[in-house]
């Protein structure tokens, strides 16, 4: 569902406000809503972001799992003025503490996060399949896990090493 009929740039993207709590990603210029997802979706996500800290704890990794709050700006063939909002990103504290005092989106010119996850839901299931894979491979982000919950599986894409 497209709200806007004018394309936004990216710039314009990070100002919008349309006055409700309705929370957007950018796609080619357009804005689209994303669902709030179920509470099962919400379930997994936040298990999964626990899990993850409680992880990277345990390793000694200097690392935090953030959910639903960081963006990552991606292509979407020759265009840059695509914004996605990850279920789960897992990246260095230092990098999530440089976000601070600015828009919680991790730039082009920025090292990529260390694993994105998505959490597929019925809406979601060919944009998390197959859109944003290849967005996300293109950004040399390490890894990106599909949890689809609908199928009882995890899908983990390796793109490169750490």
């Amino acid at each position: 569902m497209t709200l806007a009929t004018k394309k936004l740039t990216f710039k314009e993207y990070l100002k919008y406000d349309d006055g409700t709590d309705t929370v957007y990603e950018l796609v080619d210029g357009e804005l689209i809503p994303t669902s709030l997802g179920t509470g099962k979706h919400g379930g997994v996500a936040k298990f999964l972001e626990r899990t993850f800290d409680d992880e990277s704890n345990k390793m000694g990794r200097n690392w935090t799992a953030q959910r639903f709050a960081v963006g990552i700006r991606s292509p979407r063939g020759e265009r840059w003025d695509t914004s996605r909002i990850p279920d789960v990103v897992v990246l260095p504290l230092e990098q999530w503490q440089s976000l601070a005092n600015r828009e919680a989106v991790i730039e082009l010119n920025e090292p990529p996060p260390i694993l994105v996850l998505e959490v597929v839901s019925e809406s979601t299931q060919s944009t998390d399949y197959r859109s944003k894979r290849s967005e996300y491979a293109v950004l040399g982000i390490p890894e990106y896990w599909i949890v689809d919950p609908l199928q009882e599986i995890i899908t983990v894409f390796e793109f490169s090493s750490l």
